[in-house]
């Protein structure tokens, strides 16, 4: 599953359906933007040409992969952690991602 460099988990949110945000205010509060001051780089076994980055309505840069912007998921204290996986807080499902950019559904899904 897709992480952030020190092994917390970041998900995406079926409601973005383009490279933009659309997860602000209480949204946001609850799952947090990965955001990035730079380029984000490829930890092993990431795909750099799927990096990517968008610019939120605040200005601040979010980290996209595959197309997708990334959040963490405040219910999650420790890296591996993965409680917000399948939420469907805010109106959509909430997903974990592979290395190759598609969602991870828990088994039986």
């Amino acid at each position: 599953m897709l992480t952030d460099g020190p092994g917390k988990t970041v998900y995406y949110w079926e409601h973005d359906t383009g490279t933009s945000s659309t997860c602000y205010g209480a949204c946001a509060g609850a799952w947090p933007p990965v955001l990035t001051t730079g380029a984000p780089a490829a930890g092993s076994g990431i795909q750099a040409s799927l990096l990517g980055t968008t610019t939120r309505t605040d200005g601040k840069v979010q980290v996209t992969y595959n197309g997708h912007p990334l959040y963490y998921f405040a219910g999650d204290s420790k890296p591996g952690d993965i409680n917000g996986e399948e939420s469907t807080a805010f109106g959509a499902k909430w997903y974990i991602l592979s290395p190759a950019g598609k969602k991870i559904e828990k088994p039986g899904a």
